[in-house]
């Protein structure tokens, strides 16, 4: 086998294996709600963002034929939605988590009804939805910036997860070696972005360890 054979392989496989990975740091929240049947300090709206970014994704992979694309996002669809279904059993208000979901779903029919019926050429077609992707992929990496304004006002890093910093910096790096690799700005722009959000992260953790919050905690109890 030839070296940039191999190469595309394994970056190919650590695209799969990082982006599951993270997707995964949601069973314990899963865990979570199926033990206490309760969805206390559960976010919903994550979940939702998601699924719809994995699906988008979804889309332009099986447009492009990338089997990388449609193996992650399919995957990532269905534990999402997993997650998703979970929360809607055990949350007592489910009207307004209904709402958001019918909403978002709404938005993701109509860009595909967009895409698929008003966009005649493949070429076209493959284009505007990359950029639909990307775009949503860049909002999602951004989003939790508030959360970091947080952590520096509190000088607390308990809102934030280790392991999920770790599995998106990593998640990032290799998604964007993995569009350098296909010359496919739609795949290495959005994930740029998660690569310096996530060492922000790392500094966060090392200027405010947790040792560090626990003191805090004693000294106003």
């Amino acid at each position: 086998m030839e070296t940039g054979g191999v190469a595309d392989t394994l970056l190919s496989g650590a695209c799969v294996l990082f982006t599951l990975g993270m997707f995964s740091t949601g069973l314990s929240d899963l865990r979570h709600m199926r033990m206490t049947r309760r969805v206390d300090n559960v976010q919903f709206l994550p979940f939702l963002t998601t699924d719809v970014n994995n699906l988008s994704w979804l889309s332009y992979g099986t447009l492009k034929r990338d089997g990388t694309l449609i193996v992650v996002n399919g995957v990532g669809a269905v534990l999402q939605t997993s997650y998703i279904l979970v929360y809607l059993h055990y949350c007592p208000r489910k009207r307004a988590v209904l709402l958001q979901t019918a909403a978002l779903l709404g938005v993701l029919l109509l860009g595909f009804g967009y895409f698929w019926l008003l966009v005649p050429s493949t070429e076209a077609r493959l284009q505007q939805l990359g950029l639909f992707c990307s775009v949503f992929t860049i909002s999602m990496y951004l989003s939790p910036l508030t959360d970091l304004a947080k952590v520096i006002q509190t000088k607390s890093t308990q809102r934030l997860s280790f392991s999920l910093t770790i599995a998106t910096l990593l998640t990032s790096a290799s998604w964007t070696l993995y569009g350098i690799r296909l010359r496919d700005p739609y795949i290495m722009v959005p994930n740029l972005p998660g690569i310096p959000a996530s060492f922000i992260r790392l500094w966060l953790f090392w200027k405010y360890p947790q040792e560090q919050d626990r003191n805090c905690q004693l000294l106003q109890t």
